[in-house]
């Protein structure tokens, strides 16, 4: 390959169905990149379109918008002059809705496409389901670059790099399509790819990444997508690696960002999309993966607020570490100005709850309000009875105040315009240790997909992120509680945290037999227990705000369960 050159990873933050903003992203950072000295520019997976698109694939209309779109930025155009550009699009040949879509990378040069190549292998596991959208093509492509690269491109789609042989990370297909391009005389793998974030999986990929083009003695240009879409998360890390496996250039995590390195040396630049240079990336944090749950879920909280059409969010505050650590997010994502904290306290509230709602709204500089319930409590309760006429059951009781409190949340954001955000966390989410259209209720569940052990670590993250105590120390140390009847705590109900969460682990994330988690030190009854409580509980999570997915398995639409149904343990 030439010494000169130049290639751009176009790491962008793009919207489902947003196709002049997506295409105006696109233009942009071509411009920057042709000006930083890149002759080859390349964007993530659809990235004309959003991903992931579901069934808007099903509309012609928006087909034919995509091709529009393409059609467009292929056109001859100052912004795209001596300047190759290879964007993801949804291909219809026919025009027809799916089964007869591919999910197709184009290669933009000289005012016209001069090859596409589409997606061989199309995941089925977990969230995903593209055998529902798309073809899977028979063959790889390889393309000759457009004149003064010298290089014979090989474009491949997301999955088709996660079959390497010699790294096995998901279901084994038939087919290799990496090295059916490099047998096709690839001499640069280019990799648009839409791959969701979770703990872990940034190091994963880069393992991954590295294993395929050392294996295959070709150098990778991957290019992920940044931002929020609905529950998933992609954390970008756009990386270009050498034929030993190297990184040789990479983009940040959670941010967009324009990489523009020599093709040999990976020498070049990491800019913004205004074609400023990002910083370079401080300390490692004390506890690393913590902090990276809490940046992933501040790109998801600003993402599907405003990708919604809010432009705030109301959180109701308890004084608890929940509320607190979601309260913190929101500021991050939106800031403070934009965010409502509202305290609803009743006859069981403490005064420390009280005290600590408010410590954290004044540390953190939102809005704030308090709400007493209890008028409407003792008001609730005087009208409604059992049938037969007795005071309503205690669990009635406590659920009427967490309806109540739901009530006005949903109250205030009629009134201001913003978004609630639910409070509860995985732990609760899995045993049904919630409150259908009460604690349950609000628009984007922020940390149902974080057990509460780990919240703990991400809200401590937080403080040392924000490098003071905006979640005050008392709020670590006192014992959980709902608050909803005298001197409840969470441990009245459940197993220590410690023991449900990684029982919790091993059932929802491992998916472990019952005998496997019980042989991991837990006592059979308790395992039954709380196995139980997780299978009862699925008619709430069905019901449950969209959870933005940080783990391997969130609840939501990567794990489907029955609500009907007679497995019992």
């Amino acid at each position: 390959m030439p010494p000169s050159a130049r290639i751009a990873l176009a790491q962008v933050n793009t919207t489902v169905g947003d196709f002049a903003a997506n295409a105006g992203k696109i233009r942009d950072a071509t411009r920057r990149a042709r000006a930083a000295g890149a002759s080859l520019v390349v964007f993530p997976e659809l990235a004309i379109c959003g991903y992931p698109p579901r069934d808007f694939l099903g509309l012609p209309e928006f087909l034919a918008r995509a091709r529009r779109t393409l059609e467009e930025l292929a056109a001859p155009a100052e912004w795209s002059r001596d300047v190759a550009v290879v964007v993801g699009f949804p291909e219809a040949p026919d025009g027809a809705p799916p089964p007869g879509v591919y999910n197709s990378a184009a290669l933009l040069s000289g005012g016209r496409v001069v090859a596409v190549g589409r997606k061989s292998l199309l995941p089925t596991y977990d969230v995903f389901d593209e055998t529902r959208y798309f073809l899977s093509a028979p063959a790889a492509t390889a393309a000759e670059a457009p004149e003064g690269l010298a290089l014979r491109l090989g474009l491949s789609i997301c999955e088709d790099i996660w079959n390497d042989k010699r790294f096995w990370v998901r279901p084994r297909y038939a087919r290799d399509p990496i090295a059916e391009l490099v047998q096709a005389g690839a001499s640069l793998v280019l990799n648009i790819s839409a791959s969701p974030y979770g703990m872990g999986k940034p190091a994963l990929r880069e393992q991954m990444l590295g294993a395929a083009a050392k294996g295959h003695g070709a150098p990778i240009a991957y290019v992920n997508q940044v931002g929020g879409n609905d529950a998933l998360l992609f954390d970008g890390g756009s990386m270009l690696l050498g034929r030993d496996g190297a990184v040789l250039a990479r983009a940040p995590l959670f941010e967009e960002a324009l990489v523009v390195a020599d093709l040999q040396s990976g020498t070049g630049q990491v800019l913004g999309l205004d074609g400023a240079p990002l910083p370079a990336p401080g300390p490692a944090p004390a506890d690393a993966v913590a902090d990276e749950v809490f940046r992933a879920l501040v790109l998801g909280v600003r993402d599907y607020v405003r990708k919604c059409g809010f432009r705030s969010a109301v959180v109701g505050l308890s004084g608890g570490i929940d509320s607190a650590l979601t309260a913190c997010i929101a500021a991050a994502a939106l800031g403070p100005e934009a965010v409502l904290g509202v305290a609803m306290p009743s006859r069981y509230s403490s005064d420390h709850s009280r005290e600590d709602a408010a410590a954290l709204a004044r540390n953190l500089g939102i809005r704030f309000q308090e709400i007493s319930i209890e008028p409407m409590h003792a008001a609730f309760m005087a009208q409604v009875h059992s049938v037969d006429g007795r005071p309503l059951c205690d669990l009635a009781e406590q659920n009427v105040q967490a309806r109540i409190r739901g009530q006005i949340l949903m109250a205030l954001s009629n009134d201001t315009g913003g978004l609630v955000l639910s409070t509860g966390n995985k732990s609760e989410l899995a045993v049904g240790y919630c409150t259908l259209y009460g604690d349950m209720a609000g628009g984007l569940a922020v940390i149902g997909d974080v057990p509460k052990t780990l919240v703990y670590r991400v809200a401590r993250a937080a403080n040392a992120r924000a490098g003071r105590a905006s979640i005050p120390e008392r709020t670590f140390t006192k014992p959980p509680s709902a608050e909803l009847k005298p001197g409840q705590v969470d441990q009245d109900s459940l197993p220590p945290y410690e023991v449900l969460d990684d029982i919790l682990q091993a059932y929802v994330e491992e998916r472990l037999p019952l005998d496997a988690i019980v042989a991991r030190g837990h006592d059979d009854a308790t395992v039954r227990r709380v196995l139980r409580m997780v299978v009862s509980s699925e008619y709430k999570r069905r019901q449950a705000a969209p959870v933005l997915k940080v783990s391997q398995k969130a609840f939501g639409e990567g794990r489907r369960f029955p609500i009907a149904h007679g497995y019992r343990y």
